[in-house]
């Protein structure tokens, strides 16, 4: 005991003592930061090329060991933070690339993302509204409406429900913005977009053209009734007499292709 009070009393002993200290510190930290630098991290990675608007899949990414120093910026290093996610609009993510932050988005974030959710076998229509077509600016993305049809046949009027269970995919302005999103500004309804087969869009359309034509929407209430389902409504043609009427004032139209016709 005695002896160490000794040693520890002499400076010149203490000064080396701490100096080995510091040094071991040193070195201890330098080994941790050189680890910590080089030990490799696993990271994800398109294993092909994803274009645009493109929904990301497990199976779009693969894994690669790299040095930690070579995760820099904004890189995504987490595969839930990329999985089910969509790449942004002006983004193409080559083969072999990470993928940082700022090409990935929520598809509820890409503009008009409504036009994703589309069905196979259906195309957008867009209709024109203003505030009273709309019911003061009461119907939403999501509603169903029922599209209704007023016409002249022999000097008489014709009014009657055309389709059954439209859905409103969105509403937008006479500017292209959506109505009903987070705005400090008020927007007034120009246009409602819905999904329609083909043949539906083309009878819509021809209808739009006849003389003392007009298409009305109307709400309906199936999207309350479906309000805790999942399920969705498959839209109806109501009447085969309005449709007839519309089919016989146009022309039919051949599609029949070229190369079709070529032998």
């Amino acid at each position: 005991m005695k002896k160490l009070k000794s040693i520890l009393s002499n400076r010149n002993t203490v000064t080396f003592i701490g100096i080995i200290l510091i040094a071991l510190v040193l070195y201890a930290f330098y080994k941790w930061n050189v680890n910590n630098l080089t030990s490799p991290v696993r990271m994800p990675y398109a294993n092909q090329t994803i274009n645009p608007r493109t929904k990301i899949t497990s199976d779009m990414i693969s894994y690669v060991d790299i040095p930690s120093s070579a995760v820099k910026g904004n890189v995504v290093t987490n595969v839930n933070d990329i999985v089910n996610k969509y790449t942004n609009v002006n983004t193409v993510i080559p083969a072999g690339s990470l993928i940082y932050k700022s090409q990935i988005v929520r598809q509820e974030e890409l503009p008009d993302s409504f036009l994703i959710d589309i069905e196979d076998g259906y195309v957008p229509y867009n209709f024109d509204v203003d505030i009273k077509s709309t019911y003061g600016n009461s119907i939403y993305p999501g509603n169903y409406v029922d599209v209704y049809f007023k016409g002249i046949q022999d000097g008489k009027l014709m009014v009657g429900r055309l389709l059954e269970n439209v859905k409103v995919l969105a509403v937008k302005d006479s500017g292209g913005r959506h109505v009903f999103e987070y705005s400090d500004s008020e927007r007034t309804p120009s246009q409602i977009i819905f999904a329609v087969t083909p043949e539906i869009h083309l009878l819509l359309r021809k209808a739009e053209y006849i003389n003392g034509v007009k298409i009305i929407l109307v709400p309906n209430n199936t999207s309350l009734k479906l309000e805790d389902s999942e399920e969705e409504v498959a839209i109806t043609v109501k009447s085969e007499t309005i449709k007839n009427y519309i089919e016989e004032r146009s022309v039919y139209v051949d599609e029949t292709t070229v190369e079709d016709t070529v032998e």
